[in-house]
């Protein structure tokens, strides 16, 4: 969390809002900066990690954003302020973000915070998303690679075969073998 503030900082370049953003207890004051016209974006991203740690289901939608955006700095504050919101409907935002084949070079973020959900739509979001990476010179190895690690943390046995498949690829066996260990054998 120290490191996103200190980001968040810098981008701001010392102004005066950041300190009000920052230091305030006034979550209406945050949801206020969410939807004033013409805030720059490190305010918006601050307010709504704030919002979201403070547990205010105002941020819900702000941090789906970022969740979503290019900057994968901005990805993982936002992950990390879903994650601690428990908000019902981040599981499903997430599982939407991490299978839209449209933004998969942004899907590393959503696959790790479905991850840390543990939430029914996880495992069959991160085996959708998997399956898709598992295609010949797919250019998103660390999206797959976090679906394999992910998959063998949440050790459901449904994963087993895209896991079995991810075998026969050389950037994910190893990845690959240390999951299907977790998954417990059916008897």
């Amino acid at each position: 969390m120290r490191a996103h503030l200190e980001r968040l900082r810098r981008e701001s370049g010392g102004s005066p809002l950041y300190e009000r953003v920052a230091g305030t207890e006034d979550l209406d004051e945050l949801a206020d900066v969410l939807t004033e016209p013409g805030q720059p974006l490190w305010a918006r991203e601050l307010a709504a990690l704030r919002l979201g740690l403070a547990g205010d289901r105002r941020a819900f939608e702000s941090l789906v954003l970022f969740l979503n955006h290019r900057d994968p700095e901005r990805c993982a504050s936002a992950a990390y302020a879903l994650a601690r919101l428990r908000d019902p409907r981040t599981a499903r935002a997430a599982a939407a973000l991490a299978t839209n084949e449209l933004r998969v070079a942004y899907a590393l973020h959503p696959v790790r915070l479905l991850v840390e959900l543990r939430a029914p739509e996880s495992v069959p979001a991160l085996i959708t998303t998997l399956r898709r990476r598992l295609t010949p010179h797919d250019p998103y190895r660390r999206v797959a690679l976090a679906c394999v690690e992910g998959l063998g943390a949440l050790a459901d046995g449904r994963a087993g075969p895209v896991l079995n498949e991810a075998l026969a690829h050389p950037a994910l066996a190893e990845a690959a073998v240390h999951a299907l260990a977790r998954i417990p054998r059916q008897r």
